[in-house]
């Protein structure tokens, strides 16, 4: 099938659903996201990146997310004792239907949501858009400083590409070095079936699997 970029919609999983971001959704975004520990491991830039205050993530949410030209959710909780709680978001962006590829980024979640099954199952809901969309290859990318998403990728099932040298610069003016990762739809039926394994293996999702993350680590 041709690939088509998807159009705006809500996305029901088991443990959460994603629905189109808005930037009137800025201050729940902040409740959930706007902390140093989320920005210190590259996100936004990096730590020079985070936005002190309300009006600051306003700026930066109307700013930051490929509103145009992307798909970014908000993901919320579904069921369980926070129901329809925002706990961060994601993105698919830079479709490029004549050579089926996509990007997949943008990607933040409430520390209180680390290690659950907020990360795997949102990433199965957005893979599986991507491919059903008739998208063949998901790009994936991290800061190449930033060992614990690379090892966060690679745990999903993507492949190792390489590194772009001095790929964008960081919030601080430094330049990033850029690892790029992939999944195609030749490996999306091992993927998914390790989302979902992963996903079986969870016995309170709403909860994280430690009861603290160390500072700066990123969702895996």
């Amino acid at each position: 099938m041709p690939a088509t970029t998807p159009p705006p919609r809500t996305i029901h999983g088991q443990f959460v659903y994603l629905h189109p971001l808005a930037v009137s959704d800025a201050d729940e975004l902040r409740e959930a996201i706007g902390h140093p520990e989320v920005f210190a491991g590259g996100y936004g830039g990096g730590p020079s990146g985070f936005p002190p205050t309300p009006q600051d993530f306003r700026a930066f949410v109307a700013n930051y997310y490929p509103w145009e030209k992307g798909r970014t959710y908000a993901v919320r909780l579904q069921g369980g004792p926070a129901a329809d709680r925002l706990v961060g978001t994601s993105t698919l962006s830079d479709f490029d239907e004549s050579r089926e590829h996509t990007h997949l980024g943008w990607t933040a979640w409430s520390p209180s949501v680390w290690g659950s099954a907020v990360n795997p199952e949102a990433k199965l809901l957005m893979l599986t858009e991507a491919f059903d969309s008739g998208f063949g290859r998901v790009k994936l990318q991290a800061d190449a400083l930033n060992s614990r998403s690379r090892a966060a990728i690679l745990k999903l099932g993507a492949s190792f590409e390489g590194i772009v040298r001095r790929d964008m610069r960081r919030a601080d003016g430094t330049w990033r070095d850029s690892a790029v990762y992939s999944i195609t739809i030749d490996d999306w039926p091992v993927v998914r079936e390790g989302l979902v394994s992963r996903l079986a293996g969870i016995n309170a999702p709403w909860v994280p699997a430690q009861s603290a993350a160390p500072s700066g680590r990123l969702a895996p």
